[in-house]
């Protein structure tokens, strides 16, 4: 199953900036940025969350910081969609799919 995040989204001072609060730390007190088209390769919590940000489109950059998602939009681009993104981080089984375990 996994267990659900509990995502509050904040507006910030910044146009085009969305900023996340999750209910649980992906970094401890580190930083990690990640902007769009570079190379993400590893598999912690903070480098798959960008990832799916980034796949949802839309995006140009992402920092994480501890339990915070700051995310800096495209021109034109609205955050429709990126909280529930983050929300599902930690469900492994979506609807239609069964564990494989006996």
């Amino acid at each position: 199953m996994g267990q659900p995040i509990t995502v509050v989204q904040k507006r910030t001072t910044r146009p085009g900036v969305v900023r996340f609060d999750l209910n649980r730390s992906l970094t401890g007190m580190g930083h990690e940025r990640y902007r769009a088209g570079g190379e993400i390769t590893g598999q912690r919590p903070p480098d798959e969350v960008a990832r799916r940000l980034f796949a949802h489109g839309g995006v140009e950059a992402v920092h994480v910081y501890s339990n915070e998602v700051t995310v800096e939009l495209s021109p034109g681009a609205d955050a429709a969609g990126l909280r529930e993104a983050l929300e599902e981080l930690f469900i492994h089984y979506t609807e239609g799919v069964s564990p494989s375990i006996p």
